[in-house]
Order: C-alpha cells, then structure tokens, then sequence
C-alpha cells in the first residue's frame, strides 16, 4: 500500500513540475525530500530518464536561441572554458593523490567537475572500467554539489550585482552538471540562460579529448569514446529558429515546455540522491569534490569579473 501511495506522489509531483507550478530549487528540494520520506519507487527508471530528459529539454532550449548571438558567446567563453577545464583537472590529479582518494573515483569527481557533471561521469566511467558503487558514490557527490549550487549561486549573483552575460558565464563554468546550470539561471533571466546553456554545452564536447586522455591515464584499450550526439541536434534547433522555419508560436511552446521539462529532471535528480552511498564512501572524496568545485568557483567568479 504505502509502495502504491508513494508511486502515486512521485508521479503527482512530476505533474506540477511539467505545469508550472514548481520553480528548480523546489522540485530539487521535493525529490529529495521525497526519498528520504518515502525511498524512490522507480529508481533505475530514474536514472534513465534523467540522461534522455536532460537532453531533450536542452534541444528545446535551442528553439529560443539565434545563431549569430550564440556563436559570439561560444567564442567569448572559449578561453575561460579551456583554461579552466585544464586548471581543474590538473588541481584534481593532485588532491585526489594528496587525499589519498581512490584514483578512478577521484578522476571521476574531476571530470565531472571540470566538464558536465553526470554525463561527463557516463561517459568516462566506461573508459577507465570504473565499478558502479565508483560511479554511484561519483554521481551523488557531483549531486549533492549541484543541489547546493542551484540555491547559492544565484544569491552570490544578486549580493555581487553580476550582470545577467557574468551570471550566466560563472554557472556554465563553475556548476557540474548541465541541469543546475540552466536551473539556476533560469531565475536569473533569459540572457544568463541562454549564455549559460550555450557555454555549458560547448564545455561537453570537451569529454572526447578528456575521453582520450583517461584511456591513456589508466591505460585501457578497445572501449568506446561516447560523442555527445545531442549537441548536433542542439545546434540544428538554433539553426531552425534563427531561420524561421518553424511559426514563433510554435519555438515559443517547446521553449516553454523545455523549461518545465528541465524543472521535472531536477526532481528526479533530487530523487537520486542517495545519502547511504554517499556515508560509506568516507569524507575523503566529499572533501576532495568539495574542494575543487570552490576553487574553480572563486577562479572562474575573480576571472569573470576582471
């Protein structure tokens, strides 16, 4: 019976989300709240769905974009994301030796830190033959650091005055994973995120050389280096609503829908989070992400503002 009720608020709960009716700390906040009350009734369809969802609600979000004006942020951003995604990993490669952190959880960690979050963890986990509790105990830190982010960031934002172009940079560099990014700049306003969204996915194309260069680090041959396909499909939306193919009536709803699509993952997002993984990992690697994600933060946040 109480497997039956939970389902039934699970699924109640993602309907407000796709209504409207939640903004992305609420429904991060009810998804956990929902599995620390009720534990998540559907938690390998969870998984799943955040992978396919996340990426579909950013290939909506390109039917608000304009070619030209995402090309000009693509190459503003590119020096602070290739720097910083160097910085950030060399810095990991050091804390994770000087905390004594599993090499292939700590390289996790890094990756997903310096790149996308989750699907930079995805994709390198196959590369260096990582076990799922590496990857489990990965994802819910990088999480963890995301839940916190969406509330921060855009209070750090305010109290700074940063304009909605900084704003929007800083998250992209600084927020793990591509779903927090664009929640916390959601509120922000409609520049930040689409220069968030649009750095951010240009930050994802870098999980093919750090891709590469984990099969030399840990020196593993034939497996598969994951392409982020979704971006080609990212890129064609920008191309149809800078070229008006489709009626603005209609980019304006996917638009819309996207946004409340994005807001129903962070739900299921803060479904996923398990806090038993996360105890029996020890304090090493949380100190160890933890770490890292202020050190960029502070990096990117005195970089942009100079």
């Amino acid at each position: 019976m109480k497997v039956c009720f939970s389902k039934i608020i699970y699924v109640f709960l993602i309907l407000l989300a796709l209504l409207g009716w939640l903004n992305s700390p609420t429904a991060l906040i009810l998804g956990f709240a929902f599995t620390f009350v009720f534990k998540n009734p559907f938690q390998s369809f969870s998984h799943k769905a955040i992978n396919y969802l996340l990426k579909l609600s950013v290939i909506g979000l390109g039917f608000g974009m304009l070619i030209n004006e995402t090309l000009e942020t693509s190459k503003e951003g590119l020096g602070l994301t290739a720097f910083s995604i160097l910085l950030t990993v060399g810095v990991g490669f050091l804390l994770t030796r000087a905390l004594q952190v599993d090499l292939k959880l700590g390289h996790l960690i890094t990756s997903g830190t310096a790149i996308c979050g989750g699907s930079a963890i995805a994709a390198i986990s196959p590369v260096i033959k990582a076990k799922s509790k590496t990857i489990s105990i990965a994802l819910g830190i990088v999480f963890l650091l995301n839940s916190i982010a969406l509330f921060v960031f855009p209070v750090v934002g305010h109290f700074l005055n940063l304009t909605q172009e900084q704003f929007g940079l800083w998250c992209a560099v600084a927020i793990h994973d591509t779903s927090s990014v664009v929640g916390a700049a959601i509120g922000y306003g409609d520049e930040a995120l689409r220069i968030a969204t649009t750095v951010k996915l240009s930050r994802t194309l870098w999980i093919i050389p750090l891709s590469i260069f984990s099969m030399f680090l840990f020196k593993t041959k034939g497996e598969k280096i994951k392409i982020p396909y979704f971006i080609i499909l990212f890129i064609g939306a920008i191309i149809i609503n800078s070229y008006h193919i489709l009626p603005e009536t209609t980019t304006s709803f996917i638009v819309i829908l996207s946004k409340r699509l994005l807001i129903a993952t962070l739900f299921l997002v803060g479904s996923t989070i398990s806090i038993k993984d996360l105890k029996s990992s020890g304090v090493q690697p949380i100190i160890l992400a933890t770490s890292l994600w202020i050190f960029i933060s502070i990096f990117a946040l005195i970089y942009i503002m100079n």
